[in-house]
């Protein structure tokens, strides 16, 4: 195996703590479903169907998904106010920072791939110090705070794999040279693309296709477990 040169990374329930507890008790580490939950009931159960409708084939793909999730936002009045300050509430987990210091330090170029939003992943990029970040969503606004358009892209599941493999041939790297750190079923399509593949604190769905796997206590999440796999 070659020395690694490139570490793509999920983004929420990866670098960001999880966020929120689905009503059927399913662990949702997702910023989409932490703001439905702070816009009501009403909006978080009305989120959870059309969660339905999408694994049962009912809404096509993650884009048209995320148009139904920003109507319904426009539907319960969401204002830019309260979504910076719930998107600004979600922590990193601990070590972050660190890791990525040290991932710096060692000289390797580091890339986010998420299906959220591009101000929760331009955050990323600029605390950690990122190479390359590529979101699923990006919100304008209005002057008066309400959503004017939005910005979407099928980056989630296999959408995923296709923007890392457009940032694998950017750099002339071989998938033997490159690595993921993901912690969801979503991810499996990019553990499997890879010569380094770690799954932290993920369901077994992942972990069985994954080279590595850390499980922590909850609560006691350390991000720098991953570096011992990551040379």
């Amino acid at each position: 195996m070659g020395k690694i040169k490139l570490v793509f990374f999920d983004m929420e329930g990866t670098i960001f703590r999880k966020t929120v507890k689905t009503t059927r008790g399913n662990s949702a580490p997702s910023a989409w479903y932490l703001l439905t939950k702070e816009l009501g009931k009403k909006a978080f159960e009305e989120a959870e169907k059309n969660r339905d409708r999408w694994t049962s084939g009912e809404i096509k793909g993650y884009v048209e998904w995320i148009d139904v999730t920003i109507e319904l936002f426009k539907k319960h009045g969401l204002k830019r106010d309260f979504f910076e300050k719930v998107m600004n509430s979600i922590e990193y987990h601990p070590g972050v920072r660190e890791t990525f210091s040290e991932l710096r330090k060692r000289g390797y170029l580091t890339a986010i791939i998420s299906g959220g939003f591009k101000s929760q992943a331009d955050r990323a990029q600029k605390d950690l110090k990122i190479d390359h970040t590529l979101s699923a969503c990006e919100i304008f606004w209005n002057n008066d705070g309400t959503i004017d358009h939005w910005n979407s892209l099928p980056s989630d599941y296999e959408g995923k794999v296709k923007i890392m493999k457009l940032l694998m041939d950017e750099h002339g790297l071989k998938s033997e040279h490159c690595a993921f750190v993901g912690d969801g079923k979503n991810d499996v399509f990019l553990a499997k693309k890879v010569g380094t593949s770690i799954a932290l604190n993920a369901p077994e769905e992942l972990q069985r296709v994954s080279t590595h796997s850390i499980n922590q206590p909850e609560g006691k999440e350390d991000f720098r477990d991953i570096l011992k796999y990551l040379k």
